[in-house]
């Protein structure tokens, strides 16, 4: 079997690890067995991992754990970045040395983790990263990126649109942005005001979110609002149809509404997440890493994301012990 040196010594591998369902205070770097690729199988020593409010909503409690199929003791985190170090026999696609991004359920931050090469997202999905396009940026994408390219799906955004987007100074809204300006579409955002310059510069003409949302939107003289995407909850859903958007033009992602259309980033297009990969290596979509945490400071970085007031992405960064 190729090897590749990934900097560790033989047999040394660690993972963040749960006993406990909990929040971050349960979050533990524990030293593991080194995980090793069977047939059909590709193992990625992990750079990067970026986090995600799924990683530890769904981690919190054994009801919600149990609906994503996790058991104790679980990994932590999904997003990953790294570079394929094994290849087991019959994995087509990869070779030894690549670079590559991706999504592992609930274990990706850790040193080593284990992929299926033709995966879903259960048994870990590995994209080639571009060049161009470095490891922290890499481990941002998959999530956020594919929820955010699903929901736009669904709106199909084109240059007579004027979107309201929910929430999009977080990370899904990061993505949304862009992603919508690209497309052609006007898009006002929504913020606190403290956010107003931050969502300036990723396209989007800011207004507060809260009560009286709509007649914000109608004050700022843009014309009339024809989709919107719901990044939090509902209350945008409410003040798009207050503007007189049709259902069939609002979609949400974590609240629920009759009659409106819900996204996750199961739907998004098999080329969404190489699509988006493209366009931050030609420098057309950026994303903004908020924080960087070394993997001894797990807790601390799930506490910043987790308050929810983190412009752009927190990462962890896995580099061999001293």
């Amino acid at each position: 079997m190729q090897q590749y040196d990934d900097g560790l010594r033989d047999g040394a591998s660690r993972a963040v690890r749960l006993e406990s369902w909990g929040g971050p205070e349960v979050l533990a770097l524990q030293d593991v067995p080194e995980p090793q690729a069977g047939d059909g199988q590709i193992r990625v020593r992990v750079k990067a991992a970026g986090l995600n409010p799924m990683d530890w909503i769904m981690t919190a409690d054994a009801e919600t754990a149990a609906r994503f199929g996790l058991s104790l003791p679980a990994g932590f985190g999904t997003d990953y970045a790294g570079v394929v170090d094994r290849v087991g026999a019959g994995a087509r696609g990869y070779a030894v040395g690549d670079r590559v991004f991706g999504a592992a359920l609930s274990r990706a931050v850790a040193d080593h983790v284990v992929l299926d090469a033709n995966g879903d997202i259960a048994n870990g999905i590995a994209h080639h990263t571009p060049d161009g396009v470095d490891d922290r940026t890499a481990a941002t994408l998959s999530i956020a990126g594919s929820t955010a390219a699903a929901a736009l799906d669904v709106l199909d955004l084109g240059p007579d649109d004027t979107v309201l987007i929910g929430g999009a100074g977080g990370g899904v809204g990061v993505f949304a942005v862009q992603l919508a300006r690209i497309a052609g579409a006007l898009v006002i955002g929504t913020g606190s005001p403290w956010s107003a310059e931050y969502l300036r510069s990723l396209g989007a003409e800011p207004v507060a979110y809260g009560e009286g949302l709509a007649g914000r939107v109608r004050d700022l003289g843009a014309g009339p609002v024809t989709a919107a995407l719901d990044l939090h909850g509902t209350d945008t859903v409410h003040a798009a149809r207050a503007l007189g958007v049709p259902d069939g033009r609002i979609c949400t992602i974590a609240g629920q509404v009759d009659g409106v259309p819900a996204a996750n980033g199961a739907n998004a297009a098999p080329d969404a997440l190489e699509n988006i990969a493209r366009l931050v290596a030609a420098g057309r979509l950026r994303v903004p890493i908020a924080a960087a945490f070394p993997v001894e400071d797990i807790r601390a970085a799930v506490e910043l994301q987790a308050a929810r007031h983190v412009r752009g992405k927190v990462v962890i960064d896995l580099r061999p012990r001293p």
